[in-house]
């Protein structure tokens, strides 16, 4: 009985610090952006996107929802299906193949995504846990 106790706290402890992680990255990222929006958008330029700045305040609002949902646990597993595609997205846009040759870095901080992106599918696919959760969303569970 402890044993299994044990267990289910540490699940549970486990299943919080991972949510709060997802939410801090993406708070320190929009933050970034909230600092310096212009910064932001002056890097998406450089990437060849269009309309940088408003690409940069999408970006900032999406983030903003996203750690609501990661905070809440509403929607969570559908957030994280999201973050993933967006995290996939990032890491090809700014640091994906064309960028290793002038750059070697590039290519760590490209494999770090896909890092981040398992861990976002992980989550997608087992949820928020249940306790501190607000339980809303599409996906069944």
């Amino acid at each position: 009985m402890t044993t299994e106790l044990n267990r289910t706290r540490w699940a549970i402890a486990a299943v919080l610090i991972g949510r709060l992680i997802f939410a801090l990255v993406f708070i320190m990222a929009v933050s970034f952006k909230f600092m310096d929006i212009d910064g932001t958008a002056g890097y998406i330029a450089a990437a060849g996107f269009p309309l940088s700045k408003l690409l940069a305040w999408l970006a900032a609002l999406f983030e903003l929802a996203l750690i609501a949902s990661f905070l809440t646990g509403a929607y969570f597993s559908e957030a994280a299906l999201l973050a993933a595609v967006y995290v996939l997205f990032l890491g090809f846009a700014f640091h994906g193949p064309a960028h290793w040759a002038g750059n070697q870095a590039e290519f760590g901080f490209f494999v770090d995504h896909f890092t981040f992106l398992a861990g976002l599918l992980f989550a997608a696919a087992h949820g928020p846990g249940r306790v501190l959760v607000l339980r809303r969303g599409f996906l069944p569970r």
